[in-house]
């Protein structure tokens, strides 16, 4: 089994994105990691799962020592994505797999994407490791020279792991409420107080915000610190595990609370621009997260695809009963889809980088928009996942339990999905986001869709300040669901005049009916079932309708038909 194999979108989608020389250098990756995620990938990750990691905290001496203890599993996890594949090094250093600059963001998503299908709780800390390299590269190369080689590292014995410490119990989402605070030693700082969720605890590089003395209220007085794991002095710094999590999922990694008693630290960047800089990292682990959600709606759909087949019930396979077609097919739309956001994201991410400023006006706005439509859809496909697998699905012999867990996990951490629709918010008001979007996809077959849904934008910021907050989650819905069906028939132009298949159109048809209508079901798309699920060929001269007809908004009959 491959899951690179198997899955009908992911080689179609780089065929139209990357370069020919990045597509031919990705392909021996795709094909290896899709064979480790289906296979010892996937069986350490569940020892990993069944195994969480434990905290010991005194040695037999006494002494304080805030260990984290790892099962065998983990480490094997860890080294297939950090050393093997590299995934942390990818956006930092040239020379990754072979390729002459750095990689661009659409192979290392498409890699983890793949990666995430079997193991989902080391993407935490492998994000927040690439995201640490960035901002220091970003924001103070030269000082942290030799922090970012190490967190861009594949060697074993050099590399090293970020984290992210940011939230405070009395403040969560609200980080102006940070009470650490930072003192000045002239040649170092500081820090004291407490940090409520801090994932990957035992990172090597910490950043984390705290108050600056004189800096002011809120989110203005906050700097951004470099915290080590260990002093100039080789000394275990002042950071103090006071428990580990038990947590719903993601239980492969550790997520603690810390105490910072006078921890050594050393300012990043410019001090007054804290929160501005941790906002950036926060920004590219939400992008992570919206891959991470496509990644299980994936595995999920794969399950069931692969269940209903062999499961025969009353004389029949599942997969040939009219009523779990339909269950499957807004599924299987609802994968392709995500991942078509997700690879464009990267792609705009990858131009951003190199000094686009439309790009970068695309990226502040598609970043909360995935991570807002696709975690949440994550938790209903993983959910109908485990109801068709029926009760071996709730059992923990079986995958489902912890794909429905993680699931969940996405429409929470980096902002819970109402802190992401205000974000979404603040990006129309302050940037006109809607107009950049209607600029950038509204051009083709659904002009006539984003021509409305612009509209509809400058009407909900005329409105009073609370109602408008209370109606844009779904208009954020609304935005990225329309972004995914350009893309779709985007894709599904290629993919027809490459190669003369038309079965992206039948998914683009499908995922537009059941935009304008939650009951549309396509009848042509639940006839190819088949064909969607694994990537078979469609005439496109059974959708002529769909490749050249009005793909606007539709009446409910147009839309099954």
């Amino acid at each position: 089994m491959n899951y690179a194999d198997q899955d009908p979108a992911l080689r179609p989608l780089l065929d139209r994105i990357l370069s020919a020389e990045d597509r031919a250098r990705v392909e021996p990756l795709l094909t290896e990691l899709g064979e480790l995620a289906a296979g010892e990938l996937d069986r350490q990750a569940a020892l990993a799962d069944a195994n969480p990691p434990k905290l010991r905290q005194y040695a037999p001496d006494g002494e304080r020592v805030d260990e984290i203890e790892y099962h065998p599993a983990h480490d094997r996890v860890a080294s297939i994505a950090y050393e093997r594949f590299g995934l942390a090094a990818m956006s930092h250093r040239p020379g990754v797999h072979g390729w002459p600059t750095t990689i661009p963001h659409t192979v290392k998503y498409a890699l983890s994407y793949l990666y995430v299908q079997s193991e989902f709780g080391m993407a935490c800390p492998l994000s927040m490791t690439d995201s640490a390299a960035r901002v220091l590269r970003l924001f103070d190369p030269e000082r942290y020279a030799d922090e970012i080689t190490a967190l861009s590292s594949t060697d074993h014995q050099l590399r090293a792991t970020g984290a992210m410490f940011m939230t405070e119990q009395q403040g969560g989402t609200d980080v102006g409420l940070t009470r650490t605070l930072a003192t000045d030693h002239g040649t170092h700082w500081t820090l004291t107080g407490k940090k409520w969720f801090a994932s990957n605890p035992a990172a090597d590089v910490i950043l984390t915000l705290a108050r600056v003395p004189g800096q002011g209220a809120g989110t203005r007085g906050l700097g951004m610190f470099l915290v080590p794991r260990l002093r100039p002095d080789g000394s275990r710094n002042a950071i103090r595990i006071d428990r580990l999590k038990d947590k719903l999922g993601s239980r492969s990694i550790a997520s603690a609370e810390v105490s910072l008693e006078e921890a050594y630290a050393t300012p990043v960047g410019e001090l007054t621009s804290g929160f501005r800089q941790m906002a950036e990292m926060v920004n590219v682990s939400r992008l992570s997260n919206a891959m991470r959600a496509t990644a299980l709606m994936r595995r999920a759909v794969r399950e069931s695809i692969d269940h209903t087949r062999v499961r025969e019930v009353f004389g029949k396979p599942l997969f040939e009963q009219p009523l779990m077609r339909a269950t499957l097919l807004p599924m299987v739309v609802d994968a392709e889809a995500a991942l078509g956001l997700v690879l464009e994201a990267a792609a705009r991410l990858t131009e951003a980088d190199d000094g686009s400023t439309d790009a970068r006006d695309l990226i502040r706005v598609l970043t909360p928009l995935a991570k807002y439509t696709l975690c949440k859809r994550a938790r209903t496909v993983t959910g109908e996942a485990m109801e068709i697998r029926g009760g071996n699905g709730y059992i923990e012999d079986w995958v489902n339990p912890r794909l429905l867990r993680d699931a969940h996990l996405g429409s929470i951490w980096e902002g819970s999905s109402n802190v992401i629709a205000l974000d979404v918010l603040r990006c129309l008001r302050r940037r006109s986001a809607h107009h950049t979007l209607a600029d950038t996809y509204g051009t083709g077959r659904l002009a006539d869709r984003w021509k409305a849904l612009r509209e509809k934008g400058d009407r909900l910021l005329e409105l009073p300040g609370e109602e408008a907050e209370m109606r844009i989650g779904r208009y954020a819905d609304e935005l990225a669901r329309t972004v995914m069906a350009t893309l779709l028939f985007e894709q599904a132009e290629y993919e027809a005049e490459a190669t003369g298949n038309g079965r992206t159109f039948l998914v683009a048809h499908a995922h537009l009916a059941l935009l304008n209508d939650p009951d549309a079901l396509p009848r042509t798309a639940l006839d190819h079932l088949a064909e969607l699920a694994d990537g078979g060929r469609v005439p496109l001269a059974l959708v002529p309708a769909i490749n050249t007809g009005n793909a606007g908004y539709q009446t409910t009959e147009a839309a099954r038909a």
